[in-house]
């Protein structure tokens, strides 16, 4: 993947300050945030897991984050063409576009299997609305997601449904697409958040899980936890996949990038907590189990709702928000792979759109085969660490655990180490202690911070 055509359309721009906030948000508040969240503070002791988290956002998120926007902007290009002459103004290598290449390439294929999950979300709205969760136990409620995950045509359907959602906003450009769909669908989500929380704070259960989220047990908490609380405030403000460069290159001269990246770390922090509060209140009221693992959303809540006055509307009601996060997140995954395509190839934004969107429904298939079909086929059974690693795993896992930490970590060396200070401290307007703050972390405690997760990924 190189970038060798300049050439490119001009450069629409977010309205305001506002737009480029709830499109970032949106990108950044996902299934990681309402369904990963949850959980692995269940499985990490709660409060004090959510206090490690937070010091990592600071250290790791935001500096990455402030990075990114800085590289989108300051090339006014795709993410491979902004990444390759921010370092050509800096007499820098244009070789360091690797870092967006693997970013771009990521997006891609994290959409993916993205879409597939974001499927079951929307087939389980119709679940939800039509009471199928309604007195049945464990057993059938584990059928149900199991019976739609061994369905082949299902799961196609839902899949391809999702992507064609997302391929309808994106060709749709800045104005009509992006920012018309997160200035709909964001403050629609805050609103059904809220009121899946307002809802749980009636339960029996929502004392207790305001204390388990916020009283800190440190005891609980180990090693692993926090180095699980650093990936995960990596991955949960979608760092590592050239987005942030792609909507940073929309951004106006005049914003602030350290106060917006602070901005959509905070809403992002706070979508995770209300999450937690909506569900884990659900979870105690229930007497099941916090630390439940993935099967939380699609299998320990469903058996709650079926069991508690007014479920089906309550299911309902997570299920259309856990779709519209998964959108907004898909949104994302998919505008850096279109930029480059509609600048590289000079094509329509449409076109490039459709073109990029059905590769990435073609690619989403061997994910859907590889959970039925193809279940006992391991491309890399041969090696013993991806002994039984379906295609779905494998690509969860080489995006996760190397494209996204090795993108995140090369865009904070190279802005740390090879891009021009007085250039970074006029182009993020920041000045005294809060840039030194910043440099110091992107140059020492980020990269080092992001390398304990990439080698810890990759021999865990």
């Amino acid at each position: 993947m190189t970038d060798n055509n300049q050439a490119a359309a001009p450069r629409g721009m977010w309205s305001s300050r506002l737009a480029f906030i709830l499109a970032a948000t949106g990108s950044a508040v996902g299934l990681g945030n309402i369904w990963k969240f949850p959980y692995v503070t269940g499985e990490n002791g709660g409060g004090a897991f959510v206090l490690v988290y937070l010091l990592c956002i600071a250290i790791i998120g935001i500096p990455i984050m402030m990075a990114e926007v800085f590289i989108g902007r300051n090339g006014r290009h795709n993410p491979i063409t902004s990444m390759r002459l921010v370092a050509e103004r800096n007499l820098s290598s244009p070789a360091w576009r690797i870092s967006a290449i693997v970013g771009v390439l990521a997006a891609f294929i994290i959409l993916s299997f993205y879409s597939v999950i974001g499927g079951w979300a929307a087939s389980y709205i119709g679940h939800a609305a039509t009471g199928d969760f309604a007195g049945q136990d464990a057993d059938a409620i584990g059928a149900l997601f199991g019976d739609l995950l061994a369905s082949p045509g299902m799961l196609l359907a839902w899949h391809s449904l999702f992507m064609g959602l997302i391929i309808f906003v994106v060709a749709r450009g800045l104005k009509s697409g992006l920012e018309r769909a997160v200035n709909i669908l964001m403050p629609a989500l805050f609103v059904l958040l809220l009121l899946a929380v307002g809802y749980a704070a009636t339960t029996t259960g929502f004392g207790q899980a305001v204390s388990f989220l916020f009283t800190p047990n440190f005891d609980a908490l180990t090693v692993n936890g926090v180095l699980i609380a650093l990936g995960h405030a990596f991955f949960t403000l979608s760092l590592g996949m050239a987005i942030m460069m792609a909507y940073g290159s929309y951004l106006g001269p005049d914003v602030s990038i350290g106060r917006t990246a602070i901005a959509v770390s905070v809403m992002d922090t706070v979508v995770a907590l209300l999450a937690g509060l909506a569900i884990f209140p659900i979870v105690f009221a229930n007497g099941l189990e916090a630390g439940a693992g993935p099967g939380l959303i699609f299998q320990t809540l469903p058996l709650a709702f079926g069991q508690m006055p007014m479920g089906s509307l309550f299911g309902t009601l997570f299920f259309v928000l856990l779709l519209f996060a998964a959108w907004t997140s898909g949104i994302s995954l998919l505008e850096p792979v279109v930029e480059w395509v509609e600048e590289k190839f000079s094509m329509g934004r449409v076109g490039s759109s459709i073109l990029v969107g059905v590769a990435c429904w073609l690619l989403g298939i061997t994910s859907i085969l590889s959970l039925n079909e193809w279940s006992g086929f391991a491309p890399l059974g041969m090696f013993e660490r991806f002994e039984g690693k379906t295609i779905f795993d494998l690509l969860d896992f080489f995006t996760a655990n190397v494209m996204l930490p090795l993108s995140g970590l090369l865009t904070a060396v190279f802005v740390g180490w090879f891009v021009a200070k007085e250039s970074l401290k006029a182009d993020l307007a920041m000045e005294g202690g809060s840039f030194t703050l910043w440099y110091n972390l992107i140059r020492f405690v980020t990269p080092i911070a992001v390398s304990v997760v990439f080698v810890y990924n990759l021999l865990s």
